[in-house]
């Protein structure tokens, strides 16, 4: 009875062992690799497999998740013979697990160690200036040359990602001092373009102001003549006037008498003024005195008029 128990209990114990590993059940995102009898069988997929006892063997497990593996800092020197420390992230899949798994011994230190390889090929083409500025471009460079070389084993590279850039420090300080040198460069640039700008303003206000204000004195001058020819319109109109009504008045009844008269007045007052001003001798002509013939002159003109 003994024997027969202790018989059952090892006849379960191998029923779960054959059971163990011949039922497998693979995770999602997830394949395994099965060798039967030391080959390659097949790539089991996500869910419940059956597998032939002491014949298939689990052999590699793949992950088809996107991974991302740390690249450690490493020594870069660049076209001007500069060392700079580079480390990065770089993110890969899996996409042929019989192809990672032969392929490769372990394609994770492959692809870190080129990774690595690349990345200071690409550093050594640039200046040290140009580092920072070209990072997008060494990691496409990156991730293209690593694309290449892991096609054979059944991974994609996906990106490749630059995390630090570290000078050493005494080229840390000069870049310092160089920033420095530019910022004050450019503060300076831009001080005297503004200067340069405002005394440009103020001599175009200048120039204007002083345009405005010739325009304002050729304008006045224009009305100042304006208005001096309209005068002398005025008087002209008016003396024209007046002689036409004297003419007029001259032909009148009475108009002769008149006008000999106001000759006569304008005769004796200027001849007053004459003798009344002057302290020299004058010399007058003989009949300077004869106010009627000089009137009877002057009537003459007045009628051949």
């Amino acid at each position: 009875m003994e024997a027969t128990l202790i018989t059952v209990v090892v006849l379960a114990i191998l029923v779960l062992f054959v059971i163990s590993r011949t039922a497998i059940v693979v995770p999602q995102q997830s394949a395994f690799v099965v060798e039967r009898l030391g080959r390659y069988s097949g790539t089991l997929q996500a869910g419940f497999h059956i597998l032939l006892p002491f014949v298939d063997v689990i052999r590699y497990k793949h992950s088809l998740k996107e991974q991302a593996v740390d690249i450690p800092a490493q020594v870069c020197i660049t076209r001007d013979n500069v060392q700079v420390g580079v480390d990065g992230v770089l993110y890969l899949k899996v996409l042929n697990p019989e192809r990672a798994s032969y392929g490769i011994a372990d394609y994770m230190f492959g692809i870190s160690q080129l990774a690595q390889t690349t990345l200071r090929s690409e550093v050594g083409k640039i200046d040290l200036d140009k580092t920072f500025e070209e990072r997008t471009n060494i990691n496409q460079s990156v991730v293209s040359e690593l694309d290449k070389a892991s096609e054979p084993w059944g991974v994609k590279v996906l990106r490749y990602e630059i995390k630090n850039i570290t000078p050493p420090a005494d080229v840390l300080a000069a870049m310092e001092k160089q920033m420095r040198a530019e910022r004050e460069k450019r503060a300076v640039i831009l001080t005297s373009e503004g200067n340069r700008d405002a005394a440009i303003n103020t001599a175009e206000g200048e120039k204007q102001q002083v345009i405005k204000a010739s325009e304002a004195r050729k304008q006045q001058q224009i009305n100042e003549a304006e208005g001096q020819a309209a005068a002398i319109r005025e008087v002209a109109n008016a003396t024209a006037e007046g002689i036409r009504r004297v003419a007029e008045a001259i032909k009148l009844e009475g108009g002769s008498e008149a006008v000999q008269l106001r000759v006569a007045e304008q005769y004796i007052t200027q001849f007053g003024q004459i003798t009344a001003a002057s302290d020299s001798t004058i010399v007058l002509p003989a009949n300077l005195t004869d106010i009627g013939s000089m009137i009877a002159m002057s009537m003459k003109l007045l009628e051949k008029k």
